[in-house]
């Protein structure tokens, strides 16, 4: 039987793994890079080593198979990210030359990205200042983990004084669309191309109390 657990640091290379095998709007993206690291150095791996008390995994009988991170105060962990995590990576992966391009690999994409994150928008993060990332390989998938994980990080982060919560999905992932609507979370915003992203909120005291 699976269960629900708090992350412990040997689960780190399980949250890299799955970060790949989701990579691609929740398909795997593996065949894509040359570095099976390079999803889990942005969407997993500094969410579970700067803010471990928010890092809850799914394990069965075959390992961790799913997990569920994020940040209690998205522009501080920004600040953080600056700090403590992209300094090592733009050290060990170059900055690509140019400006990103779509003969560009996806490795050379993610390495631009540690060069030049990404950056929350203020309508979004100051209304609902906490964020997430969750994700399950498909052998856990439909069983109702996915509901669990958020159940519990949207509990954490209530508890820590949390007044808004939001995540960004891709939109060719509809998947994850529906999932995140039959939540409970309200689309509040949909990017169109080239960024395809929908902003989804969510009050944790709210969700938590159901």
């Amino acid at each position: 039987m699976p269960q629900l657990r708090p992350y412990r640091p040997e689960d780190l290379e399980a949250l890299y793994h799955i970060a790949l095998l989701t990579g691609d709007n929740g398909q795997d993206a593996s065949a894509a890079y040359a570095d099976p690291k390079m999803v889990g150095h942005i969407y997993a791996a500094p969410y579970a080593v700067l803010e471990p008390d928010l890092a809850f995994v799914v394990e069965d009988e075959a390992g961790v198979g799913g997990y569920i991170v994020g940040a209690l105060d998205t522009y501080a962990f920004e600040q953080r990210l600056e700090r403590d995590w992209w300094p090592g990576l733009r050290a060990r992966y170059p900055e690509p030359e140019g400006a990103p391009d779509k003969a560009w690999s996806a490795d050379a994409l993610r390495a631009y990205q540690f060069h030049h994150p990404s950056r929350t928008p203020r309508r979004v993060a100051e209304p609902w200042p906490s964020h997430l990332h969750i994700n399950l390989l498909p052998r856990l998938q439909g069983q109702g983990w996915g509901k669990a994980l958020i159940d519990r990080w949207l509990a954490a982060v209530a508890d820590k004084g949390s007044t808004g919560a939001h995540l960004g999905v891709g939109g060719p992932n509809a998947r994850g669309v529906r999932f995140y609507q039959a939540y409970g979370f309200r689309e509040f915003e949909r990017l169109p191309p080239p960024w395809e992203v929908i902003w989804f909120v969510i009050d944790p005291r709210d969700a938590a109390g159901r």
